[in-house]
């Protein structure tokens, strides 16, 4: 072994760190869906599991509670994806894995402080902005990006509790999960989300809309969609609100062809598509409900359109109308399309935030890594640092995909533990008096379940929704206010409605 101080340190650390003589401590920064798959699955590897290795866990997270991405970035009323929940549930009521919520990475505890306390550091922190989109228009009034308003109507405890909900026509911009997410909940009666676990002050907002209609633009085909099939079909769930496709939009190439002949997925949905079109009526007059939810393909942005009468605010978008190139891609035919629209969402993707002390990709949003090993700014392997889920791989990916990208993190971090800097303090109650010390209000496992209990029993109090069903008891009212959950969680008695 060359004598370098990384080598110097990581034989320092196998030399006082056997793993014998005490267990391996991991921290994981970030409790979502990648931050408990990688917790689980280093507590049932091989040498944990035949009893080689002595592990010790602690989940952080910035929230008071836990979850993520399931709590804060999935639409209220997806109950077959929040079922997840109940996964991420069963890992952490174990006992073996620690939760701290309410714990700042970069504010409440540094890098020092967890490469002080942890043998080693996996970060899982996510991907929670918006991608830019960069065409004229976009800082115009009423232009917003999709993952501020997810935030919003998922009660997100940083954000803002109004919403200017104040347009009759909408643009969604993109056509993944969430652009779908976004332009249900954008048309859905509010009623109809009181049977979900969505805050009082968004149903609220929700119920004062004045939406007639609302419109999602793909730049490709029916057929290069990025949505999945629950997804699409969940579209027509929806109460009192017509779907509306457009013939011209069902342009299909060689290569689209053949993903539908040889992926069941695409098939699916472009069947589903499809036949919808079919269904629809001919002339718009004959469509009833109060609202319509608009599906456009081959669209292009190319500029939100300022308002000549309100200079700043959104009077429209414009698209250049495109068409398959024979390979699945598009390419522009140089006519321009524009719609009246009073609101643009901007749902293209998400991107990561860089974290304090650690190397960040500015272009793509990730932490640069080799296989989940974190790299520094010259390519090298930092010791003990890890990352895994979307801040490792970029936001690509259903959940599902986040425990194969945490297992070949987890293997890396398993084949080198002899070699890992050992942590100069060790002791497992060191970390939580060193938030003590610092007057950090830590939330714990038992007092999620404390929030989890007061959430439901607040459901359970509120009157019936009165949905188009008839009445349907509540799932829970989400508490928003970030003190409310410490609170709460910490043992607080708390009467009356949330603060939301």
């Amino acid at each position: 072994m060359s004598n370098t101080p990384e080598s110097t340190s990581a034989a320092r650390g196998s030399a006082e760190r056997p793993s014998q003589q005490r267990p391996l401590r991991v921290a994981v920064v970030g409790s979502g869906p990648a931050g408990v798959y990688a917790a689980d699955l280093l507590t049932k590897s091989a040498p944990v599991a035949s009893g080689e290795l002595a592990l010790s866990i602690d989940l952080f997270d910035r929230y008071p509670a836990p979850y993520g991405l399931i709590r804060y970035g999935v639409a209220p009323d997806h109950p077959r994806i929040k079922g997840i929940v109940t996964a991420l549930h069963k890992v952490l009521d174990r006992g073996d894995i620690r939760f701290f919520g309410n714990v700042d990475y970069g504010t409440d505890l540094s890098l020092a402080d967890l490469q002080r306390h942890y043998d080693a550091v996996i970060f899982a922190t996510g991907a929670v902005k918006d991608a830019d989109l960069n065409i004229p228009g976009v800082e115009l009034e009423g232009s917003f990006g999709a993952a501020d308003f997810v935030s919003w109507y998922d009660g997100h405890p940083d954000v803002p509790r109004e919403w200017p909900l104040e347009a009759r026509e909408i643009a969604v911009i993109g056509n993944g999960n969430v652009a779908l997410d976004v332009a249900r909940v954008l048309s859905k009666h509010a009623d109809e989300l009181l049977v979900t676990e969505i805050p009082d002050n968004v149903y609220r907002i929700l119920k004062e809309s004045p939406v007639t209609d609302v419109h999602v633009f793909g730049r490709r085909g029916p057929a290069q969609v990025k949505f999945t099939p629950l997804e699409l079909r969940e579209l027509s769930h929806s109460h009192d609100v017509d779907l509306v496709l457009y013939p011209e939009d069902f342009e299909f190439d060689e290569a689209s062809d053949r993903e539908i002949q040889t992926n069941n997925q695409v098939k699916t949905m472009v069947g589903t598509l499809t036949n919808w079109i079919a269904e629809q009526p001919e002339d718009p007059a004959e469509l009833t409900a109060s609202r319509r939810l608009h599906l456009h393909f081959l669209q292009s942005p190319v500029e939100i359109v300022d308002s000549p009468e309100t200079p700043g605010k959104v009077a429209g978008i414009r698209f250049e109308r495109q068409e398959l190139d024979g390979t699945g891609n598009v390419r522009g035919t140089g006519e321009l399309v524009d719609y009246p629209v009073q609101a643009v969402y901007r749902a293209i993707g998400y991107f990561g935030s860089a974290l304090p002390d650690v190397e960040f990709d500015h272009r793509r949003g990730v932490i640069p890594n080799d296989g989940g090993r974190v790299l520094d700014a010259d390519g090298a392997h930092v010791p003990g640092l890890y990352a895994t889920g979307w801040i490792k791989r970029g936001p690509v990916g259903l959940i599902g995909h986040t425990k194969g990208d945490a297992l070949e993190t987890i293997n890396h971090l398993l084949a080198a533990r002899e070699e890992l800097p050992a942590a100069a303090v060790p002791d497992e109650e060191a970390v939580t008096d060193l938030l003590a010390e610092r007057g950090v209000e830590y939330t714990t496992w038992e007092g999620w379940l404390a929030l989890d209990a007061h959430e439901k029993a607040l459901g359970a109090a509120a009157e019936p929704a009165q949905t188009h069903r008839g009445p349907v008891a509540r799932e829970r009212v989400k508490v928003v206010a970030r003190e409310e959950m410490v609170a709460v969680s910490n043992g607080a008695a708390v009467t009356g409605a949330p603060t939301n």
